[in-house]
């Protein structure tokens, strides 16, 4: 399957996912504890960002003080197309959700705050509907 640049298809087709759990970003200064699975790492200078599932921090004592939910946008996004995440943050902004975006090979995942993730995933449909 062929991934998707033109903005319209992919607002249409964003088909928002709400993955069950909560999740954590946590710092990580000696690397990824033992035993724990991160669903992303970023590497900064100050230290290894880490988001994991808030369990498997809590079980392994990993400081954290954001608790987000995470929606995967199904829509099979080109890593080169323009507008996107500029829409879709616009659009949660607006409803003053923050938004943290991880673009997978194949898809866009958010991490909005967890007790916001239902309405999230109803601002993300309606944008979805109102592109068709």
């Amino acid at each position: 399957m062929r991934a998707e640049t033109d903005l319209r298809k992919l607002l249409s087709g964003l088909s928002p996912e709400l993955r069950p759990g909560r999740y954590v970003f946590a710092l990580a200064e000696a690397g990824v504890p033992p035993g724990l699975a991160p669903v992303v790492t970023v590497a900064e200078r100050e230290g290894l960002t880490l988001v994991v599932p808030g369990e498997d921090a809590d079980a392994t004592g990993l400081p954290y003080d954001y608790v987000a939910a995470w929606i995967t946008l199904r829509v099979h996004s080109a890593l080169d197309a323009v507008g996107l995440t500029a829409v879709v943050a616009q659009e949660l902004a607006a409803a003053g959700l923050s938004c943290n975006v991880v673009a997978g090979f194949h898809h866009d995942h958010l991490f909005v705050p967890h007790e916001r993730a239902a309405e999230a995933v109803a601002l993300l449909e309606d944008l979805a509907e109102r592109s068709a």
